[in-house]
């Protein structure tokens, strides 16, 4: 085996096993991590989709806003037409 490794610390057989751990334990971990990354997808997709929801409501009410003052104008000039007085 050309790995590097100390003799007087560990025998070929330990660093073997070793290796062998440290392979299933980066596997495992490179699992969570995929798994995290999913949550994170999951998370940004849902908040992508209350932005979206959210800039939409605006508008709806930004139009509704400028219909509201069309009509309170026109209410203003009927009044104003037909002789109505107005309470404030």
């Amino acid at each position: 085996m050309a790995l590097l490794y100390n003799t007087s610390i560990m025998s070929e057989d330990e660093f073997t096993k070793l290796f062998k751990y440290m392979q299933q334990e980066f596997s495992a971990v490179r699992k969570d991590i995929a798994g995290v990354k999913e949550n994170i997808d999951t998370y940004a997709t849902a908040v992508d989709a209350y932005a979206k929801q959210s800039e939409t409501y605006m508008q709806e009410m930004l139009a509704l806003g400028h219909k509201v003052d069309r009509l309170e104008q026109w209410i203003l000039k009927v009044a104003e037409a037909t002789g109505v007085k107005l309470a404030t």
